[in-house]
């Protein structure tokens, strides 16, 4: 177990460290009033606590991805652990600190109008557009895989429309309600249940003596399907997505000091690197070979792992609440995700969401598009979603890295991983049967070439961006001198 062990110790080392070294590089404002206080609302915009806000930007980040993306993920060996950790730490947690800070500097602002900002108006309509494409998706997503899950676990007593149904109707309270009602309120008792399940499986692992395999850069892929791009693809939220820049607006415009932005920003997805971990070893350890964990895959999906590797590792009654731990992941995921459209449709709209009714006409149209969206098969849904998350992605960390180029700072902290994925993101897309089907070797040089001419676009609109002082975060002198 001594990569698996190592590589939790590293993610935890990179907190203290890396983690350190980003809040130093961003420069936080202790005595700078947040959004949570300068534009509270009692909706959107209301002060909670470090604690709370953690688990709800936890839970908002999760979904099925740190479990379910590493379970796929596993299928090509060791080397998924090196992703993870190196993409946590260096990828991830930057992409999450940066959106979720910037934000807060820009009035909780959400990443399309982040993107209007820094990276020019042309991106307003396409950013908007690929922002409320990509929340639909995940709470489409996180609409049916916590309804299949449950499902199974009811051995199929429970129609699965209803569980669809039930979930929707919570989806819509918790878009529609103010902040603090539902989602301030049961996060973190189902944060608690989230942490309990994985840390049970990663002890169960431990004390069992699961033989995890070792550090190895082979492709164990029974399909051997290549590495390059596709892990990049498979493993997403236990690394880096850009769900979560849609997401941390949330809680930018609940955080009471900048101080607490490494913790609840950085830190958080540390943590889902480790939830990342632990099911991705545990997906390599317990089923005879890779060959026979794809064959398990092929049977019933990801969710069939989850189930097999709660009842192995914790029991009958453990390995029911495991479970319901994954339920809890990506439904703590959906309601926000619709949530985020929402607000990104009112922002774009210029809509004030005070009056409940201008909430619902704005909530009720996505509700539908999603129901339409349940038709469709759920892994065609998923591959576009995972190419649309790690496009996000580049976008943020694109956004990141022109707020620190503007400032003066250590912008590569940013623009390496932004550009390093965004090579990655056009090479998929144009081999992929998705996208345009190109032979991989053509795809690459499409990738490299794409990516050239586009950070050498990035580094002019910067310079002129820097000359014209583009305004890096919101006046709030009007409110210090009231307060």
């Amino acid at each position: 177990m001594i990569t698996f062990l190592s590589a939790i110790v590293l993610l935890i080392i990179g907190y203290f460290t890396y983690g350190k070294f980003v809040e130093r590089v961003f420069g936080v404002k202790e005595e700078r009033a947040t959004p949570a206080y300068v534009n509270a609302d009692g909706i959107d915009y209301v002060p909670m606590s470090t604690k709370k806000n953690s688990l709800i930007q936890l839970l908002n980040i999760a979904g099925t991805g740190p479990i379910f993306g590493p379970i796929m993920g596993a299928l090509y060996g060791p080397v998924a652990f090196i992703w993870i950790v190196v993409g946590c730490i260096f990828a991830g947690a930057v992409h999450d600190y940066l959106t979720g800070m910037i934000s807060i500097r820009n009035r909780g602002a959400h990443l399309p109008e982040l993107a209007t900002k820094f990276l020019g108006k042309a991106m307003k309509h396409v950013v908007n557009a690929f922002a409320v494409l990509l929340l639909l998706l995940v709470g489409t997503v996180f609409v049916s895989t916590p309804a299949s899950l449950l499902h199974v676990l009811m051995n199929g007593k429970v129609a699965l429309g209803i569980l669809i149904a039930v979930i929707f109707i919570y989806y819509i309270l918790a878009t529609l309600l103010p902040v603090d009602k539902i989602i301030g309120r049961l996060y973190p008792y189902f944060g608690a249940i989230l942490v309990i399940s994985a840390l049970g499986v990663g002890i169960g692992l431990i004390v069992k003596g699961a033989p995890i395999p070792e550090l190895s850069f082979s492709n164990f892929h029974p399909d051997n399907l290549p590495i390059f791009p596709l892990i990049f693809f498979t493993i997403t939220c236990g690394a880096l997505s850009g769900f979560h820049a849609t997401q941390t607006p949330i809680i930018s415009r609940t955080t009471k000091s900048e101080k607490q932005g490494r913790k609840i920003f950085y830190g958080m997805m540390i943590a889902e690197g480790i939830i990342a971990m632990i099911w991705a070893a545990a997906a390599m350890s317990l089923f005879d070979g890779y060959n026979g964990l794809g064959d398990l895959l092929a049977a019933g999906g990801p969710g069939a792992i989850v189930s097999e590797v709660s009842t192995l590792m914790l029991g009958a009654v453990g390995g029911t609440l495991a479970v319901l731990g994954v339920v809890v992941l990506p439904i703590t995921s959906g309601d926000t995700a619709f949530r985020s459209a929402r607000m990104i449709i009112a922002e774009y709209l210029n809509i004030a969401q005070k009056k409940f009714s201008s909430r619902l006409w704005i909530a009720l149209p996505l509700f539908a598009i999603s129901i339409v969206l349940t038709q469709i098969d759920f892994n065609l849904l998923w591959r576009y979603f995972s190419w649309a998350n790690q496009a996000t992605a580049v976008i943020a960390l694109f956004v990141g890295a022109m707020y620190l180029y503007i400032a003066r700072k250590n912008y590569w902290i940013s623009l390496v991983p932004g550009t390093f994925m965004l090579c990655m993101v056009i090479t998929y897309i144009l081999n992929a049967p998705i996208g345009f089907r190109l032979p991989m070797d053509i795809a690459w040089y499409g990738g490299f070439i794409g990516t050239a001419i586009l950070v050498v676009l990035f580094f002019r609109t910067a310079k002129k961006a820097r000359a014209n002082q583009i305004p890096l975060e919101e006046d709030i002198s009007d409110y210090n001198k009231v307060a």
